[in-house]
């Protein structure tokens, strides 16, 4: 019996030996899942007549309604609006040179058509330029920004926590949060 197992392929997983082994996330969630479910079952011995208090924060909702964020949202608009400007302008001129040479562009002498085209060009690629360096930017201040205001949140939660005694407090991805435990 031994020696027709040890003939017989090796099969790990559903797979033949010598096939490729792909790490397989979701056995491992659903092996963790059900570690969770039978500690579960477990837990309310221990638990018994032990109260827990938790709460759930939501952070989406935080960063969109939260006064801080509001002000640093504000804080960021002000300090980029020039350089908006500067772009909606400089996005103008190159439209307006753009819709210019298709229109004119047939009956213009050569020289000056292709001088027309080269500025175009020229502007259109300080437009990119300005465009991107514009976004790079802003994304760095916005999460500067955040990260502060995070920082407070996240000091903020944990007062609060200690002060009305939660037991856990939880934070995003939840599949669910009942509105009653809701603390944001």
């Amino acid at each position: 019996m031994l020696r027709r197992r040890l003939r017989q392929p090796f099969v790990y997983r559903g797979l033949v030996a010598g096939e490729k082994v792909k790490p397989l996330r979701h056995e491992f969630l659903v092996r963790f899942g059900a570690a969770l479910f039978i500690a579960s079952l477990a837990a309310p011995g221990f638990a018994q007549g032990a109260d827990y208090r938790i709460g759930f924060v939501n952070g989406e909702r935080l960063f969109r309604e939260a006064a801080p964020a509001k002000r640093a949202q504000q804080k960021i608009e002000k300090e980029f609006a020039t350089r908006d400007a500067e772009i909606q302008k400089l996005s103008k001129q190159v439209r307006d040179m753009q819709a210019l040479l298709e229109k004119d562009g047939v009956t213009m002498a050569e020289p000056e058509r292709r001088s027309k085209e080269r500025d175009l060009a020229n502007m259109s690629r300080d437009l990119q330029r300005m465009q991107r360096e514009f976004r790079e930017d802003l994304n760095l201040r916005k999460n500067e920004e955040l990260t502060a205001v995070q920082e407070r949140a996240n000091k903020v939660i944990q007062q609060i926590a200690i002060d009305e005694k939660f037991d856990l407090i939880i934070q995003e991805p939840v599949i669910y949060a009942s509105p009653r435990i809701d603390i944001t």
